[in-house]
């Protein structure tokens, strides 16, 4: 059995792309943002220039096309400087543009994907509300018919992007009896009499990327705003989830990489009993556990890309990359902090912001504990229990 383990040349283009754009833009730039809670409207514009924020929507409208293995490339290489920058440019392909992709008509699709591919505007997924985070089929905004609309009412949580959001993609109960079966999709754009954005969260970390809460007070939308089919919504955000979970894989790889290599830079510097830092046993070992780990995650991811790619499903392989990926990625950052001691601690290096972006790896998309009860019932049913 022959195993190529080296990315095809397309694959590498695009990450040495995504590569020298991070080190020579984002790098100079992430302290900045994150202090400000902000991204400038720049950075946006030339992310859609250089064609990341369209990058898994198809030619046709206007994106890249590539595909999850190219993405994961791009977004390791955003992550190792920023994580707000990587999180946005993830969110917006792989929620938003995925469930737009996934399940809208094609109508909608020419409407929305080329604005979105563009960075005109970004796109932000509304799932989680302030009652329900993991247990999403126990939502409460309800859209209700009303002639040839519906009028949505509830609240929603934690979105990410929504300040600037073009186009929102709004998942509501329809039939509250039927709980997960019993859930639609809708398509609501900024602007929407009934739609209020509230205030940004003041997060502990990925500050760059804004997060508001959603009001929808009699938000009248038209039948042809719903997304997909009549209470499948909740069958699509379940895929659109298993696809962000391999682009959260690789966004807490690239941190855990960028701590690594701050951590390693910082040890080559300074030193200590009279020898640089990086001589100290102790420290290689812990350097040693740093490249290990970020390895195993990053093939991890690429075998989840790689199966979304050939089959368009990877349950176990996106909920197994992510929970390593993202567990790894806190504990190898607040190591990179051990290793620089008290500098580590302060603003002056990056390794404190690495390991603020990296803990909602663990949150987001899935908790590690969701994701584990999805590993489990591969582990079970492999074993006919």
């Amino acid at each position: 059995m022959n195993m190529d383990f080296d990315l095809p040349e397309d694959v590498v283009a695009v990450r040495d792309m995504a590569r020298k754009f991070a080190a020579d833009y984002i790098a100079p730039n992430a302290r900045a943002w994150d202090a400000e809670m902000a991204f400038p409207d720049e950075l946006i514009q030339k992310l859609g220039e250089l064609g990341f924020m369209g990058a898994l929507i198809p030619t046709e409208y206007g994106g890249s096309g590539l595909g999850y293995l190219h993405f994961s490339a791009i977004i390791e290489e955003l992550a190792v400087h920023c994580g707000a920058t990587a999180l946005m440019v993830a969110a917006h392909n792989g929620l938003a543009g995925a469930h737009i992709k996934l399940a809208a008509n094609e109508e909608q699709k020419k409407r929305y994907l080329p604005s979105l591919a563009s960075g005109e505007y970004l796109g932000a997924w509304c799932l989680t509300e302030p009652g329900c985070g993991s247990d999403a089929a126990n939502m409460s905004t309800l859209a209700v018919k009303d002639g040839k609309h519906w009028v949505i009412n509830g609240a929603k949580q934690f979105i990410t992007s929504g300040v600037r959001a073009g186009v929102f993609v709004v998942i509501c109960m329809t039939e509250p009896d039927k709980r997960a079966k019993g859930i639609s999709t809708f398509l609501v754009e900024r602007g929407n009499p009934g739609l209020k954005i509230g205030p940004k969260e003041d997060k502990f970390g990925m500050r760059g990327s804004d997060t508001v809460p959603l009001t929808f007070e009699d938000c009248r939308v038209p039948d042809s705003a719903m997304c997909g089919e009549y209470n499948k919504g909740f069958q699509h955000a379940m895929k659109v989830l298993e696809r962000g979970r391999i682009t959260i894989g690789t966004l807490a790889t690239g941190l855990a990489r960028g701590a690594m290599e701050c951590a390693l830079a910082y040890a080559k510097e300074r030193k200590t009993f009279g020898k640089p830092l990086i001589e100290h046993q102790a420290i290689q070992f812990m350097l040693a556990d740093m490249a290990m780990d970020v390895d195993a995650a990053r093939l991890l991811v690429r075998r989840a890309a790689v199966k979304m790619d050939e089959t368009g499903e990877a349950n176990f392989e996106a909920a197994a990359c992510k929970l390593f990926a993202s567990e790894i990625a806190t504990r190898h950052c607040l190591n990179a902090i051990q290793i620089a001691g008290g500098y580590g601690y302060t603003k002056d290096m990056p390794m404190e912001r690495l390991m603020r972006d990296a803990k909602l790896c663990e949150i987001g998309e899935g908790s590690s504990q969701i994701q584990r009860m999805v590993i489990a019932r591969h582990v079970l049913s492999k074993a006919n229990l």
